[in-house]
């Protein structure tokens, strides 16, 4: 089964008050199994828009990274994130190739 992921494309206009977000969604994140493979970190933006925070979450499934998202623990938290940042959310299914 492939797996799924969060990407996330995001603005903070207040780094304080975000942490109240990033320790509100780390429950949600370990109960649907969560892995952070980019937080941050250096990018370039060859093409098109930007923010100034990129951020890729693994999930084990499709609908685990769909069930976080909609689950009443991370909508709890986004009311933390949702005044203090702008944010593009993708949710989507990883690529199993075939195995040869």
């Amino acid at each position: 089964m492939p797996k799924g992921y969060w990407i996330v494309r995001v603005d903070v206009a207040d780094q304080e008050r975000y942490k109240e977000y990033v320790a509100a969604s780390a429950e949600p994140y370990r109960k649907y199994g969560a892995r952070p493979l980019v937080r941050g970190g250096r990018f370039e933006n060859p093409e098109g828009s930007s923010r100034t925070r990129n951020v890729v979450l693994e999930f084990p499934s499709y609908d685990d990274a769909l069930a976080c998202w909609k689950s009443e623990e991370y909508q709890k938290a986004r009311t933390f994130r949702v005044p203090v940042s702008t944010i593009d959310l993708v949710i989507v299914e990883g690529y199993d190739p075939p195995q040869a």
